[in-house]
């Protein structure tokens, strides 16, 4: 009985140890952090967008972290920025970095892709803007329309055209997912130490 009580309380402590040091200290940590100048907070259409991109699981996909340059191949090379601190996470409850890397990281997304048509159609036929792209579509995200006064409407090329879809137009939740994808842009100037070449610009 006694050894059954030992290991109960060995895991409780392992537990209470491991929250500790992963959870609460790093919170105590990061609390105090300002925000940069240039991060502005989510817009409501924006945050309403960050729900989309939460429901449909874009973060398992997609990063929002790029890294340190000493990492191979950098990021920066790759033009998606600056690697991430955590003062830019500020505004994000919970932040959204992601664990994997399927489709590139979107830190930057909203200054390397201005274009809301752009989005909205690669978010209707991803290939339609970037051949060869494993990403899935998401048709869901945009209706059919024959009145289409005040709607957004999505100039689909030909090819990438649904059998029998006439004018498709984008859904509010699509709306929004743009929006939030738009906003997604770190490129204000922050002050970055990099131990082996000094200060990055």
């Amino acid at each position: 009985m006694n050894r059954h009580l030992d290991l109960v309380i060995g895991a409780l402590i392992a537990i209470m140890f491991a929250t500790m040091m992963l959870v609460v200290f790093p919170y105590a940590q990061l609390a105090d952090i300002p925000a940069p100048q240039g991060l502005k907070p989510y817009s409501s259409v924006q945050l309403r967008g960050r729900a989309v991109y939460i429901r449909e699981a874009c973060l398992y996909c997609h990063s929002q972290q790029p890294r340190d340059p000493g990492q191979t191949p950098s990021d920066m090379a790759r033009g998606w920025g600056r690697p991430s601190v955590p003062a830019d996470y500020v505004n994000d409850r919970p932040p959204l970095l992601g664990t994997m890397r399927t489709g590139p990281d979107l830190f930057n997304i909203g200054a390397r892709q201005p274009s809301r048509d752009w989005h909205l159609l690669h978010l209707y036929q991803p290939r339609a803007v970037a051949p060869g792209s494993i990403m899935p579509a998401y048709p869901y995200l945009f209706r059919s329309a024959t009145g289409i006064q005040g709607e957004v409407v999505v100039n689909v090329p030909e090819p990438f055209k649904r059998p029998g879809a006439g004018t498709v137009v984008a859904t509010r939740d699509a709306l929004d997912l743009v929006e939030y994808l738009k906003g997604l842009d770190h490129t204000y100037p922050i002050k970055l130490e990099d131990p082996g070449t000094g200060t990055l610009p």
